[in-house]
Formats: C-alpha cells, sequence, structure tokens
C-alpha cells in the first residue's frame, strides 16, 4: 500500500474512535458505573467472585462495602497460585502473561497479572486513542508517512509453569498487532534485546536510515538515546537526522526538568510533547490539547476508578470515593479495579484533579515516593516544580536528583539532603540550595511551617553529584534501560547513603 494512501486510511480509521472518547466525556459517571458492573458479572464465578457474591452486588455502595482495599502484598498468594497454573482466581479468562515490575524502590519484584482484554481493550486501545486524540488537535499531521521511534524498557521474556513474564513493555511488542509493528522502529529484535549499552547502538543503527516522524519513551532514557544520535551523526539537532519530525510522546517521570534539554535538540516551534500515563497494571490517561500539561482520564478502558485523600491515607479515617465524588487540586491516591483481575488495587500513585468537565488529572508523585519524617508532606510535584524555577533563575540544568531525610540526633535538628547531577551546574551552589529552600516553602506550607527558625528542619544539604553517578548506580544493579526510574524522594536514607558512597 504506498504510503500516502495509508496515512490517510489510518488517520480516518482512528478519528471514528473519537465519537466514542465524546460518550464518556459527555456521561462520564454512567461509563465508569457501566464498567464496575460488566467486571462484576465478568468475574461472578471467580473464586474472588464467589468469595465476595459479586453476583448480589448491585451499586457502587454495596462493592465499595464489600471488598477490602488491597496492595500488592495481601493479593501476591493468589497472583502466585496462577503463575503455577491454576486460572479463574480472580479473573475468568486464561491469564498466561504478567508484567514484572523494573522500579528501583523494592528489591522484591511484582508480577501485575496481564489478561487478554487488558491487552486489547487498554493497552493497545490506548495506544490507538493517543494517535486519534494527536490527530484530531493536527489534521495536517503526516504521522504515518514515517515510523515511530519506540523506546521501552524490554528485556527476554521468561517461561515459568506455562506462564511467561517480563517486562511490560516486551509483552506489548511480543503481542503487538501488525499494523503497529508496520509502523515502528527499531525491529522486535532490537527492541527486546536485554543489554542495554549493545541495545543503543543497535537502535541507532537502525533508526537513522528510517524516516522517523515520532518518539515514544521515557524522557530520561530517550535523552540518552537521543543525544548518542547526535554524537554518532555529528549533526546540531535532531531535524538533521529526522527532518520530518513532529511530535514526542512521553510517560513515566516528570518532563518538566528535562524540556530544555529536549528544546536544544529538537529545535523547532512547531514540533509537539504529548505525555500519557501507564503503568504495568493499565493505561490511565492522555493529554488531550496540544500544549496542555494535565492528562483527560480514559474512562472506558475496563478499568475503575476510586480516590483516597492523601490527607488521611493510611489512617483510620482513611475512605475511598469513586470519580464522580473528587474535587480539584486535592491530592488523590489512586485505587483501581481492572479487567485484568486486580480488586481495588493500591497502585501506589498520587494525582491532582485540574478539571470535572471533562476529568483531567496532574501526575503528582508516588505514595511511598516523598519525604514525611517531620510532617513535611513533601511531595515529587513541590520538588519538580521548585527545581524548574531554581533552573530558570540560575541557567542550571538538572539531569538526575534524589533526597532523603537526615534524621534528628539529640539536639541537632532534622534537615533534606539531596544528591543533584548537573548537565551545567549553577555558578553558586549555596546560592542554589538557598533557592531550593526558598522556593520549597513557597510551594509547600507544611514545609515552611517545619523550617520557620529552625524549628523541626534546619537548611537543606546538596551534594552536587559527579558525571555519570546515577548511570553507574543503575548499571550496579542491572537497571538500565527505558522502564528503570530514579526514586526522587524517599522517607529512608537507603539510596542517599548508596550514592554517596559511589560520588567519589
Amino acid at each position: 500500500m504506498p504510503i500516502p494512501l495509508f496515512n490517510s486510511i489510518a488517520s480516518w480509521l482512528l478519528k471514528k474512535r473519537y465519537h466514542q472518547i465524546e460518550l464518556f466525556l459527555k456521561y462520564p459517571a454512567e461509563v465508569q458505573e457501566e464498567v464496575l458492573d460488566q467486571l462484576l458479572e465478568i468475574a461472578e464465578d471467580t473464586e474472588i467472585g464467589k468469595k465476595y457474591d459479586f453476583q448480589s452486588i448491585e451499586d457502587y455502595k454495596t462493592f465499595k462495602n464489600r471488598l477490602p482495599i488491597v496492595t500488592y502484598e495481601e493479593v501476591e498468594p493468589l497472583i502466585e497460585r496462577t503463575r503455577r497454573g491454576e486460572q479463574n482466581l480472580f479473573w475468568p479468562t486464561s491469564i498466561k502473561w504478567f508484567a514484572k515490575s523494573s522500579g528501583t524502590t523494592n528489591a522484591k519484584s511484582k508480577f501485575i497479572p496481564v489478561s487478554t482484554e487488558a491487552l486489547e481493550d487498554c493497552h493497545y486501545k490506548s495506544g490507538k486513542d493517543l494517535l486519534c486524540l494527536y490527530l484530531n488537535n493536527n489534521e495536517d499531521s503526516q504521522l504515518f508517512t514515517g515510523k515511530s521511534l519506540r523506546l521501552g524498557g524490554s528485556k527476554e521474556l521468561y517461561q515459568d509453569n506455562g506462564s511467561v513474564f517480563g517486562d511490560l513493555s516486551a509483552i506489548l511488542i511480543d503481542n503487538m498487532p501488525l499494523w503497529a509493528e508496520f509502523s515502528s522502529t527499531p525491529s522486535n529484535k532490537v527492541s527486546l534485546m536485554s543489554e542495554w549499552e549493545s541495545k543503543l547502538k543497535a537502535i541507532i543503527k537502525e533508526s537513522t536510515q528510517e524516516n522517523v516522524t515520532s518518539l515514544a519513551g521515557v524522557p530520561s532514557w530517550m535523552l540518552v538515546l537521543l543525544n548518542n544520535v547526535i554524537q554518532e551523526t555529528g549533526k546540531d539537532h535532531l531535524f538533521q537526522v529526522w527532518e520530518n519530525l513532529e511530535v514526542y510522546f512521553h510517560g513515566g517521570v516528570n518532563f518538566s526538568p528535562y524540556k530544555d534539554q529536549y528544546k536544544k535538540l529538537l529545535p523547532r516551534k512547531s514540533f509537539k510533547y504529548y505525555e500519557i500515563y501507564n503503568a504495568s497494571e493499565g493505561f490511565f490517561a492522555i493529554q488531550d490539547r496540544n500544549g496542555a500539561d494535565d492528562l483527560l482520564l480514559m474512562l472506558d478502558y475496563g478499568i475503575f476508578y476510586e480516590f483516597i485523600p492523601m490527607d488521611v491515607y493510611g489512617t483510620e479515617q482513611q475512605e475511598a470515593i469513586p470519580l464522580w465524588e473528587v474535587k480539584i487540586n486535592v491530592n488523590y491516591a489512586i485505587i483501581i479495579t481492572t479487567n485484568a483481575g486486580l480488586w481495588r488495587y493500591k497502585i501506589g500513585d498520587t494525582v491532582r484533579f485540574t478539571s470535572i468537565s471533562p476529568y483531567r488529572i496532574k501526575i503528582t508523585g508516588r505514595t511511598k515516593h516523598h519525604i514525611n519524617v517531620f510532617g513535611e508532606e513533601l511531595i515529587i510535584e513541590n520538588a519538580e516544580e521548585a527545581l524548574k524555577s531554581i533552573c530558570k533563575k540560575t541557567g542550571a540544568e538538572i539531569k538526575d536528583y534524589t533526597a532523603g531525610p537526615v534524621f534528628m540526633d539529640g539536639n541537632e535538628k532534622g534537615a533534606h539532603e539531596w544528591i543533584i547531577e548537573f548537565r551545567t551546574p549553577p555558578k553558586d551552589l549555596a546560592y542554589f540550595t538557598e533557592f531550593l529552600d526558598n522556593a520549597l516553602k513557597s510551594l509547600n506550607s507544611d514545609y515552611e511551617a517545619k523550617r520557620y527558625n529552625n524549628i523541626t528542619l534546619k537548611s537543606p544539604k546538596v551534594h552536587m553529584a559527579r558525571e555519570n553517578l546515577f548511570y553507574d548506580w543503575l548499571k550496579a544493579k542491572d537497571k538500565l534501560g527505558g522502564q528503570h526510574k530514579i526514586p526522587r524522594l524517599s522517607n529512608k536514607r537507603d539510596y542517599i547513603e548508596e550514592l554517596l558512597h559511589m560520588n567519589k
């Protein structure tokens, strides 16, 4: 099929989906209630469906009162039984695939069930919707005249008692529809390479020969790839390598600290950036407007959403609410019920609603990735905003960072300790540190209160990391590549201590 004709047909098919999206924009509560009803009906004869008598649940209130909110550790026994070959425990159709978590925070891996329904009605559907929303906003797009350069954290898949586990990206590539494979680079063979540094060279070799029109991947690792492309080709910017590049689809980490660096590599005002929000447990939200900094929550992917306000999260007052009861500008922990058999599951992410008509969100961090040793409630969103404003003020550029507490010792007050790897360091680290402290005070009243007259917290301590410290730290843990992330904030000193030891 000629490329221009393929571009026209693909664009037409994807735009047809927009009418279905308009349905949940207009009737969000009704669509979510229907999702819950369908999930309960489908799973009523599973072991968990019989245990909680799904058949008799007729409304959200009964569902909420009957089923407990759970963590991975609480559902792990059922997942392990399924991995050993048992079926119909928490979802009726056979579950063969398990996405192995790839975070840096837990030594113990999680194995998230991935059903056929989750693949088709969530992960792949979201990929089409991302393109649908982008094309709806950009009528003159030539996206399908070229290929998408995808950068996943894919490693090989492993067989175990008839089940298969690996990175979610590897599972998606292994099951990828032909249309997606046809329009992507590098090849599946290269995408599934396990050794990151060899894979990087292979991706550059393949992709620089293609007409790449879009990029897709985690900003931190994509930046490593793109800088290597510039180095290998000797070009000044990426449009000299791929002249038809028009959009970067990104997710996984906050984009703000990286945006200025991308603008240098992609110096064209018409170039677009589109954010997504996905995880091993599902695909949740997509940026639906050019230039927006919030994401449209997708309500018809077989996922039912609940939310716990973070000011009561983990307390006796903790109570989940459905989508139709949320308010804007409140920080919530997300609870999901999915078409892969996760029932009222704590995913560990936090969001804030910027709009409820339609429902749009901003990702604010992780329930475990914050510093609250002294009641300061410092979340990732605060840290990212503070660092963004400092870099603008000082001309510094940040490559990576992490922060943790300095615990009180006798009469010695506590503090926050930061390790920051700069691409462009500040001229005066003391001034940078002072600015960071003041920026955090302006963004977080709890932090400001604890810093008042050094009542609880002293000024933060900031260390300048040596070049490639975080890269070497991940390499030592065999965690190089697409889906692995640096833990930004922690209530413990584990990461800080390890990094300080290596920062020599």
